[in-house]
């Protein structure tokens, strides 16, 4: 995992720049048909009075539309400080300062705050973000009670042409961040291997969405 660091540094500065982008959109639009699918498969799992770990939490809009709904507390990481700041301000605003807690740094490396387990953890589009998805499905596994909701790519011709080109421009622009296709069957062996169950399942022509739930042991 020699690359993450850099590559931490560069996926935060390159988001950070997006983020009031993202909470504008947000606003706007809403949920894009990949999160409203994120969203079906945590409500039939359900998150009444749940805990919820959101890593790569962006601006914050998902788990605190969970907490609005619901849930009982959020606590969000993310690696880009002004994904972290947007989310603060708009928990701020919605009411939800009390509920929510923030976390600015490397999930899988470098964080200064342990973040407990949870009853509910959620990566929407994080796994694509990281070099290293096997150490970052285990650590987060690490801190799920319950539910395991992820998003992540497809493996298609599509998303992989995607994956060259976004190395091509992000060298371009001298960052040593690009997305990844990580497969889709390794992702879900390192789950259901630690006791997960996969209860919910739909894509988009991009986006796989799952969401598991543990087992009772025996």
């Amino acid at each position: 995992m020699s690359c993450c660091c850099p590559h931490s540094r560069s996926a935060g500065k390159l988001f950070t720049f997006f983020a009031r982008r993202y909470r504008k959109r947000f606003q706007k639009k809403g949920f894009e048909p990949s999160q409203k699918q994120l969203m079906e498969g945590i409500v039939n799992a359900g998150y009444a009075g749940s805990s919820i770990l959101e890593v790569g939490s962006g601006v914050g809009h998902f788990h605190q539309t969970l907490l609005e709904n619901g849930a009982q507390s959020a606590v969000g990481v993310d690696l880009a400080s002004g994904m972290i700041e947007e989310a603060g301000r708009w928990a701020q605003e919605r009411g939800l300062a009390e509920r929510t807690q923030y976390i600015q740094g490397d999930f899988v490396e470098g964080l200064d705050q342990d973040t407990g387990v949870a009853d509910i953890t959620i990566l929407d589009k994080v796994i694509c973000c990281y070099p290293d998805a096997k150490a970052l499905i285990s650590k987060s596994l690490e801190k799920t009670g319950r539910v395991y909701a992820v998003t992540y790519p497809r493996k298609r011709w599509v998303t992989r042409a995607g994956e060259k080109l976004g190395i091509v421009v992000m060298r371009m622009i001298r960052s040593c961040f690009h997305p990844y296709v990580h497969d889709p069957e390794q992702i879900e062996s390192w789950i259901t291997a630690r006791g997960f169950e996969k209860v919910y399942q739909d894509t988009t022509y991009i986006w796989l969405t799952q969401v598991y739930v543990r087992q009772p042991a025996g």
